[in-house]
């Protein structure tokens, strides 16, 4: 019976049980052994991008201009520039900051957004950094894509100030003749002289270039130091410049339409994203 047992534990029976035991051995095993093996051999053979990078067919995908297999077609065909260079390299990568462009036009893959801000004093209007408090902070919650403002008020004006990433909107403005009007109700240190305000009414020269404005008024129901004005200009500049040039000193500017937008609804440091209907409105103008 010793026997017995003594050749159970080395014979026969684990002879018969020898295909499957020794399939499934750990011992032997090749099986964990394997999969360890397996898992560094792909973590290595895939080197890790540089942060923020993105293929240039997604980035054109993405901007909303086509599908990527479209934009495959078009990088091809030499239609997509980066930095001011055509690529027709397939699986080019775009950088953070690069400046991309389809058939001429600046691209950009985020969303586009416009956020209308109603500026109070003491903010100055500028993206940069170590300027102290700027319009960038009160609408830095307003949405992840990176909007500019377009044009300035001084860190002193106040009124209405538009924000986006569409390049095609904030072009609009560029243009003094053809943009879009801004509303200013403007206070004076002293009353505005009728004859001054016919002269800037129609126009006149200043260090010989033309200063014009669409309109200007008295305020209805206020002093003559109160005033309406009417411009096509991004920036306060020339209205510093106006009225300047007729010895007046400006003690409050505010922008308080920009084209059909007004402040209704939208307190003093407060800022709302533009409706679908303001928008179309906006790009008609």
């Amino acid at each position: 019976m010793n026997r017995h047992q003594g050749s159970k534990g080395k014979g026969k029976p684990s002879g018969r049980g020898s295909g499957n035991q020794r399939s499934t051995s750990y011992a032997r095993g090749n099986a964990p052994i394997k999969k360890a093996n397996v898992a560094p051999k792909n973590t290595t053979s895939k080197p890790a991008g540089n942060p923020g990078e993105i293929r240039l067919n997604k980035y054109v995908a993405n901007s909303g201009m086509c599908s990527r297999r479209e934009a495959d077609v078009h990088i091809a065909t030499g239609l997509v520039s980066v930095n001011g260079k055509v690529i027709t390299e397939m699986g080019y990568k775009v950088k953070p900051g690069d400046e991309v462009r389809y058939d001429g036009a600046r691209i950009n893959p985020e969303k586009k957004a416009y956020v209308l801000l109603n500026k109070p004093k003491g903010f100055a209007t500028t993206t940069s950094e170590g300027k102290g408090r700027t319009v960038m902070d009160l609408v830095a919650n307003a949405t992840s894509s990176r909007i500019k403002p377009i044009g300035r008020l001084g860190r002193n004006s106040k009124g209405l100030l538009l924000f986006t990433n569409d390049d095609d909107v904030a072009a609009k403005f560029t243009n003094s003749k053809n943009g879009v009007a801004r509303l200013f109700h403007i206070e004076l240190d002293k009353n505005l002289k009728l004859e001054d305000l016919k002269k800037i009414q129609a126009g006149f020269k200043s260090e010989g270039k033309l200063i014009e404005v669409e309109e200007i008024s008295y305020i209805d129901g206020a002093s003559k130091k109160e005033i309406g004005l009417k411009i096509k200009n991004t920036g306060n500049t020339i209205i510093r410049t106006i009225f300047d040039y007729f010895k007046y000193d400006i003690i409050n500017l505010d922008c308080v339409a920009i084209g059909h937008l007004t402040k209704k609804d939208i307190p003093r440091g407060s800022w709302k994203h533009l409706t679908e209907q303001e928008l179309n409105t906006l790009k008609m103008l």
